[in-house]
């Protein structure tokens, strides 16, 4: 179904520059980027990526998703502050973080399948059918060899790509005279966040509002279950607590009111979008006039 493709795949390949960036941050030594990386982004993916593409059209929303991800969406927000209540990630705090991605996903997938195997093997037989008769012929056999050269040299530049990205964010923060957090939350987190955005916005123009909105809502699960803990894991992760409220506080209130959004009716409006839009405006701001930050 297309909201398991935008909550797991979509959702989890459009993470991975948010996974990169934030395990060279804390590999290097710049935990405030990789700490700002993932609640900058989070705050993003709902005050931005799901705004505009609610804007650009209204995303119906699913029972499923309203049932099951909202919530969890909710609680991955909710776990934010009290994993750094004593100012950092711990390793058997990311290893607690990393079961539940795995299990979370497995569950989702599983209860997807659930009683859809005929629907899905129907559906594959047409599928076949009409790319034989286009082609005339039957289909081309896939060259996994190649498939596996062009993922590796895309995790390669991935890994290349995110430790530039890292270096020329602290070199802004210094020339600007800023905090790395301040530059996490902000410039960092709208860069990794770009391909969430360009998939959300592709997908709602095409009439696929609901892979946008499984794209968004799957990306802040994955960002804190799995982005979170694999940077704590590369380097230590963390901040004072009261350094972050205001972060936090936005983090937990934008989740708050976009999950209230998603399950309020059956669809996410253009006015609902522009309201989270005019927020996550008024928080960027907040964040750059603020003293001290």
């Amino acid at each position: 179904p297309k909201l398991i493709v935008g909550l797991t795949v979509v959702a989890y390949g459009t993470s991975a520059p948010e996974a990169v960036v934030g395990v060279q941050a804390a590999r290097t030594q710049h935990a405030d980027i990789a700490l700002g990386n993932v609640i900058g982004s989070n705050i993003a993916n709902l005050g931005l990526i799901l705004a505009l593409s609610v804007l650009l059209r209204p995303a119906w929303v699913s029972g499923v998703l309203r049932s099951r991800e909202v919530p969890v969406l909710m609680l991955t927000a909710l776990a934010l502050p009290l994993l750094l209540l004593d100012g950092r990630v711990a390793w058997f705090e990311s290893a607690l973080l990393l079961a539940l991605a795995a299990i979370y996903t497995a569950w989702m997938v599983r209860d997807a399948r659930r009683g859809q195997q005929l629907a899905f093997a129907a559906q594959a037989g047409q599928v076949a059918a009409s790319t034989a008769d286009a082609a005339g012929g039957p289909p081309q056999s896939t060259q996994p060899g190649r498939a596996l050269a062009v993922a590796l040299l895309g995790l390669l530049l991935l890994i290349v790509g995110g430790q530039l990205f890292v270096q020329s964010a602290t070199a802004l923060a210094r020339s600007w005279g800023v905090s790395e957090r301040l530059v996490g939350l902000t410039l960092v987190a709208i860069g990794t966040s770009l391909p969430e955005l360009a998939t959300s916005l592709i997908a709602s123009a095409k009439g696929h509002a609901e892979i946008a909105v499984g794209n968004v809502v799957g990306s802040n699960i994955f960002n804190v279950l799995v982005c979170l803990p694999a940077s704590a894991l590369a380097g230590s992760v963390g901040a004072p607590l009261a350094a972050v409220v205001p972060d936090l506080v936005a983090l937990v209130a934008g989740t708050l009111l976009g999950c209230l959004f998603l399950r309020s009716e059956r669809r996410i409006t253009r006015g609902e979008g522009a309201v989270l839009l005019l927020l996550y405006l008024a928080f960027v701001a907040f964040l750059c006039l603020a003293p001290e930050r």
